[in-house]
């Protein structure tokens, strides 16, 4: 089913939240694994802006449904940070753009050449390279999607539940616009088909893994796709990937997540360990349970 960018452009927006009732959240405090979770979760919305510079550089900034989307994309996903830093500050856990620029300055030399390696890739293999970044965001967005939804199931908490659903139902735009256009051009080039293949088996971890400590995506992954209900969200997810041209068959997200302890196909890399909470400076009012 084809994208609709010119309603999508018109009606982008930021996350309504002004009805959200922040202090409920002092007076019920998520439990610390959800803060941990909504602590990265927020981190991986404000490095959206780092991603759009890595995919400006390749081919896709010529088309401009895709700059026109993405345009809109890094607005939504801004606001999306902005709202979880709030829920965060109701935690008494310190979320500022001062925090922002240590994420982002943590990066060091790799933050330095990731756009231009994307740059030479995407020039080196041309077109199809488009196709490989909007095969990988749809399953960015599918994965995310996920997420909040079993943190919505894992609290209930209504007030993260209004504010989280408000952020999937945009998530739900960003993954049909990546899917559309992942499965138009993976159906009418062979070429692209194998170097999507290639590249994400290669090469694609969870989202965020790139800009969190290993044992921060572990803890996230354990708690939001552990035990046999994250092994089925696991399973769709994957089943979705595999109804995309050429990539049946990969296991992608079972792989992804498998190489952290989680899911179906886990496996415990040597060294890896369970990380303990560490909170930021003033969560005491956050629940352990």
């Amino acid at each position: 089913m084809a994208f609709d960018i010119d309603e999508y452009t018109q009606t982008a927006h930021r996350v309504q939240d002004d009805d959200i009732d922040y202090d409920a959240f002092r007076e019920r405090p998520l439990s610390r694994a959800a803060v941990r979770c909504l602590r990265y979760m927020s981190d991986v919305e404000s490095h959206t802006i780092c991603y759009l510079r890595d995919l400006l550089v390749t081919p896709s900034h010529r088309d401009p449904e895709i700059t026109a989307f993405l345009t809109m994309w890094s607005f939504e996903e801004f606001w999306h940070g902005e709202a979880l830093d709030k829920v965060l500050r109701a935690h008494r856990v310190p979320a500022t753009y001062q925090h922002i620029r240590q994420v982002r300055l943590a990066q060091g030399f790799l933050d330095v050449i990731h756009p231009i390696h994307q740059a030479i890739a995407g020039y080196t293999v041309g077109q199809d390279y488009v196709a490989v970044h909007m095969t990988w965001g749809a399953v960015n967005e599918w994965s995310a999607h996920v997420a909040y939804g079993r943190l919505i199931e894992r609290e209930e908490h209504p007030e993260l539940t209004k504010l989280l659903r408000r952020i999937q139902a945009q998530e739900s735009r960003h993954l049909a616009f990546y899917a559309y256009q992942a499965r138009m051009r993976l159906e009418r080039s062979a070429r692209a088909r194998r170097l999507t293949r290639l590249a994400l088996r290669a090469f694609w971890d969870p989202v965020g893994a790139g800009i969190q400590p290993r044992a921060e995506t572990r803890f996230v992954l354990d708690y939001l796709l552990g035990g046999p209900e994250g092994a089925k969200q696991i399973i769709r997810i994957d089943q979705k990937v595999d109804s995309l041209p050429g990539l049946s068959g990969l296991h992608l997200l079972a792989r992804g997540v498998g190489k952290f302890g989680v899911g179906p196909l886990a496996r415990r890399p040597a060294g890896l360990r369970r990380a303990p909470f560490r909170p930021d400076p003033g969560t005491a009012g956050v629940r352990t349970g």
